[in-house]
């Protein structure tokens, strides 16, 4: 299999590569806080979340002796073909499952899944590893809990950013609890090597969040930390987006040379012109990217779970 940007970008999304193009020419680029002092200041500076109609269902769930707050956003009108286990982006210091709350509504109303978005802890006030053993929590009662409230076994997971990264340490707990619960993966534009040793990683070498979220760990090149090194044999079916203009490419495309040679069924899709967080932006190319997100998603939701 052949990993690289250029034979994974759909010749059809050439249409919209212009309008991305004008849409980031007049865009200031932004980059994370960069220090312990920028990420109060940027986090005091931030809106409210805008709420969702109707609006997220908030409850904390427990499984393994931990509790976790989770927002569910179930289908109105239908039972629910799957649950969705959706883990926020933020590089790990920022973010939140309410704002999450507009895009989780619209991916449940568009292929008629439940979505319950997982509240972890955030870093530095939290490093590692209490964001992975959130995410671990809500996907354990998920697995425990999911056919009694949702009406179906089918899980998958989907994480944005550092929320990407968060779902594949989730895949790797689960895999080895020896829980084959989770039916497939959605990676958007996840960061992998957080000990900055490949080429790659090297490329953020420089980043706060790497210092946030690792924390006193000793060695950045831990699975959980730094999941290129993992072991990741046994992973489900995975759909890898990302944008041909992420500083995160060349990571993602070596995580997805990595997931290819484990034997897992990989669909990798880069999008021309496109930044990292693209999906969460105004364009066309975003719009295409969610669209092919949901048809991958509704296809993979077993009829009869």
């Amino acid at each position: 299999m052949k990993i690289d940007a250029e034979h994974r970008v759909d010749p059809s999304l050439v249409a919209l590569a212009e309008e991305s193009r004008a849409f980031y020419a007049q865009r200031v680029a932004g980059h994370g806080p960069r220090s312990p002092e920028e990420l109060r200041a940027v986090r005091s500076g931030l809106a409210a979340p805008v709420r969702s109609q109707p609006p997220a269902v908030e409850e904390t769930v427990g499984a393994g002796g931990r509790r976790v707050p989770v927002r569910i956003h179930a289908p109105v009108d239908r039972p629910a073909a799957g649950v969705v286990l959706e883990i926020h982006g933020g590089g790990f210091y920022l973010g939140s499952a309410a704002g999450s709350d507009l895009r989780n509504r619209q991916l449940a109303d568009a292929i008629g899944v439940a979505v319950v978005s997982v509240d972890y802890r955030l870093a530095p006030e939290h490093p590692w590893p209490a964001a992975p053993d959130d995410c671990e929590t809500a996907a354990l009662w998920l697995a425990e809990n999911a056919e009694e409230r949702f009406g179906t076994t089918a899980i998958a997971v989907s994480g944005f950013s550092a929320g990407a990264t968060l779902a594949v340490t989730t895949l790797l707990r689960l895999r080895e609890r020896g829980i084959p619960a989770v039916d497939t993966a959605v990676l958007q534009f996840g960061t992998y090597d957080l000990s900055a040793q490949t080429p790659a990683g090297r490329l953020i070498a420089d980043e706060y969040f790497l210092e946030a979220y690792a924390g006193a760990a000793s060695d950045r090149t831990h699975p959980e930390l730094s999941p290129i090194y993992a072991d990741l044999t046994g992973l489900p079916p995975v759909l890898m987006i990302v944008g041909d203009a992420d500083i995160l490419l060349a990571d993602n495309l070596a995580m997805a040379a990595r997931l290819s040679a484990a034997g897992v069924d990989l669909d990798l899709r880069v999008y021309p012109e496109s930044p990292h967080g693209f999906t969460a932006h105004a364009t066309p190319m975003a719009r295409r990217a969610l669209d092919d997100l949901e048809a991958w998603l509704a296809l993979r939701q077993p009829e009869d779970r």
